[in-house]
């Protein structure tokens, strides 16, 4: 596995210096940033990461305005007592995405999330508290606790939110077996382990952060 640098300089001859680089580059939000960020909002923009999978994501962001109306501001006090009888009746309102499973999921998530909330202190709090050394034990407890919040659903999620994470774009994913940390897209355990070392290992060598490392991999591609 080649040291990040060797890596990072090929994308930075791309883009005609460390400032071409720079600009194309999203950074996570401050901890203290995070903390404020509103419980509703967390499950607001899980919800939209959920009806986007594998489905246009124009569609649902021109939508989403008036979902949230539907959903009281995605409230988790109001979502996570949602019955199946009332999520029936939600599916037929105008505006809404007609789509049983993902709808099912926000009271599901809305429960999850209320219960961190109050185990933190506040989702803000719970995210905030995330580190890269812990990466995937974090992703897996999201994925085992939530509804359809594995995969690159949760990292699409994180990444909006301001969390510092992976998204494993083909782009990314290619390049991580290019330089020999993993076989194919991490699904088990051990290859979980072989993408932390390789990750712990390539922000000790250049100080970055999950987004720059993810984005840094997926340019190498081009």
């Amino acid at each position: 596995m080649r040291d990040f640098e060797d890596i990072e300089q090929r994308v930075v001859d791309r883009f005609g210096g460390p400032g071409g680089l720079a600009e194309r580059l999203t950074r996570p939000k401050p901890a203290a940033t995070l903390r404020k960020i509103p419980d509703s909002q967390w499950l607001s923009e899980a919800s939209k990461a959920v009806f986007q999978a594998g489905f246009n994501w124009k569609v649902v962001e021109g939508k989403w305005p008036r979902i949230e109306e539907i959903f009281h501001g995605f409230d988790l006090g109001y979502c996570r007592f949602l019955s199946d009888e009332a999520l029936e009746d939600i599916l037929q309102q105008d505006g809404m995405i007609r789509h049983w499973k993902k709808t099912q999921s926000i009271p599901r998530n809305a429960d999850f999330f209320q219960r961190l909330a109050a185990e933190h202190g506040g989702l803000g709090n719970f995210f905030a508290g995330w580190n890269s050394a812990g990466y995937a034990d974090n992703l897996r407890a999201l994925q085992k606790g939530g509804d359809r919040l594995g995969g690159k659903t949760a990292q699409v999620f994180l990444r909006r939110m301001g969390v510092d994470t992976l998204v494993f774009s083909n782009d990314m994913v290619q390049a991580l077996i290019r330089e020999g940390a993993v076989q194919k897209t991490p699904s088990s355990k051990k290859d979980w382990e072989s993408l932390q070392r390789a990750i712990a290992s390539w922000q000790a060598q250049s100080g970055r952060s999950l987004n720059e490392i993810s984005q840094i991999l997926a340019f190498s591609t081009a």
